[in-house]
């Protein structure tokens, strides 16, 4: 009887607690809905100034707060009468569960779920004006540090690769899924020579080190190095492209991509055959580079091989395996004799050719998608560029973490450094082209609006340290390659 009594005692002292917690939720909730209530009223009241627009969203609004503030009265009660029941549960044992420490947690978490939709409209309103605000005043900054040069638009299908030659004259370079390879000139945008000799997509070109020949990789599963004879035309006034206005975030559709039909490609002298070709890869030539010296020549293909091949005979000097699916991308060292290789696996590896008796690999795991690029810096750094949106910096001599990551909002295509000033241009599927530095801060993004910049995916970036013009080249997928002229002093002063 004792323990009977006391358990009549605690259930019925357990019963009146939520009696008057319900009548206070009520009371709560009542008012709220009174308050509400009463300025519906005054804004559907005769006397009301307010346009008939307005009135009408100031009481949409009223309608869904109420709406919450009763799914949070439902919610509530609910949540008491489990938190009744199990104290009446314990209450034998002698024990109880404080309602308000329980109500910090579950209550909390329940409450903040029923008025995430109300809250998400508010956040993204705000943020989608407060963005537009700082985005106006980076464009303003980046539009006086980064202008647009000159636009070469002579390709009939998108650009993969661009580079800039590195002897006398200074010309620029394109490879594009049209088949084709052209040279420009950098100054007057005026195609030089048109390259032939590729049945297949040309995925990228790179110009001798010391001599006017090319050297192009090519879906026809070859890569044909030729020689070139240009001659610069006299330059003609630039017009200031950065006094184009208009909103920074622009769609386009393909009707605005420029009209290949109408190229200054079709008079240019053209090349119709290679000096030699490079013919051992199984699959698609996504990439070739010069070894250092201009002797050597490495190639990076879909059939998850690179090659090394011996630029005066032509023979395959070596087969570098060990990638597990399709390579993306090959660079070479500019003084010494490495090669790095980026793969859909993941994973790029460093090949090391100093020693002619050993031909060492490294392996760097550090990304979670494909490693569209790697490519060398000044000392013993590498950078790497990704599908998973993220770029790092490694030290060549510690593989296990790299020493900084940037994270962007999009897929990272084939970035280039400069090695100068240790700044790192990347292009994005979201035909966005961003510049960090080696410590992964961010320093500028090129302008892009409805009057300049790509209108889609950028493809890859080229330094020019030594070009007073231009000292950076982006190419993209809408067929046009753009000259770019950054003011580094400026943007690393403003860092």
């Amino acid at each position: 009887m004792p323990i009977e009594s006391g358990s009549c005692a605690s259930a019925r002292q357990a019963k009146q607690k939520r009696k008057s917690h319900s009548l206070s939720i009520r009371r709560t909730n009542s008012s709220e809905q009174e308050r509400a209530g009463l300025q519906r009223d005054m804004l559907e009241g005769q006397d009301s100034k307010l346009p008939s627009s307005v009135r009408n969203t100031l009481l949409e609004l009223f309608g869904q707060i109420e709406r919450e503030f009763e799914n949070l009265y439902i919610e509530n009660l609910e949540l008491r009468r489990e938190i009744d029941t199990l104290n009446e549960r314990l209450a034998a044992e002698g024990q109880t569960i404080d309602g308000a420490e329980l109500s910090k947690g579950q209550l909390k978490t329940k409450a903040s779920h029923s008025t995430s939709q109300l809250s998400q409209k508010l956040k993204t309103t705000y943020k989608a004006s407060t963005s537009k605000i700082v985005s106006s005043f980076k464009t303003t900054t980046s539009r006086a540090i980064c202008q647009l040069v000159k636009e070469y638009i002579g390709h009939r299908d998108g650009i993969w690769d661009v580079s800039v030659a590195k002897t006398q004259p200074v010309v620029l370079g394109t490879a594009s899924a049209d088949h084709t390879a052209l040279l420009w000139s950098i100054e007057t945008g005026k195609c030089l020579t048109k390259y032939v000799g590729h049945v297949g997509s040309v995925n990228s070109i790179k110009f001798h080190p010391t001599e006017q020949v090319a050297l192009t990789a090519s879906g026809d599963q070859t890569a044909h190095i030729w020689r070139y004879i240009v001659q610069l035309p006299t330059p003609q006034p630039t017009a200031d492209c950065n006094q184009m206005s208009g909103e920074d975030e622009v769609e386009f559709s393909d009707k605005d991509e420029p009209d290949g039909d109408g190229d200054g490609s079709s008079d240019c002298p053209t090349v119709r055959a290679p000096l030699t070709s490079l013919k051992s890869h199984q699959g698609v030539v996504i990439a070739a580079d010069w070894l250092v010296g201009g002797k050597q020549a490495v190639t990076a293909s879909w059939d998850r091989t690179a090659n090394l091949y011996d630029v005066e005979t032509s023979e395959l000097v070596h087969s570098l395996t060990g990638h597990d699916q399709e390579l993306t991308h090959c660079c070479t060292h500019p003084t010494q004799r490495l090669v790095v290789t980026s793969s859909r696996d993941t994973t790029f590896r460093l090949w090391d050719f100093r020693d002619p008796s050993i031909h060492s690999v490294n392996v760097f795991q550090g990304h979670t998608d494909t490693v569209t690029s790697a490519v060398f810096t000044v000392g013993d750094n590498v950078v790497s560029g990704s599908d998973d949106r993220t770029v790092k910096v490694w030290d060549l001599k510690n593989m296990r973490s790299p020493i900084a990551t940037i994270r962007t909002d999009s897929a990272v295509n084939r970035i280039n450094v400069c090695v100068g000033q240790r700044i790192i241009a990347l292009p994005h599927d979201n035909r966005q082209v961003r510049l960090f530095d080696m410590s992964g801060v961010r320093l500028a993004r090129l302008p892009r609006s409805n009057r300049q910049g790509h209108r889609r995916m950028v493809c890859c970036t080229a330094w020019s340290e030594d070009h007073p013009i231009c000292n950076l080249f982006t190419c993209g997928f809408d067929r046009q390659a753009i000259g770019w002229n950054i003011n580094i002093p400026a943007l690393l002063q403003e860092k």
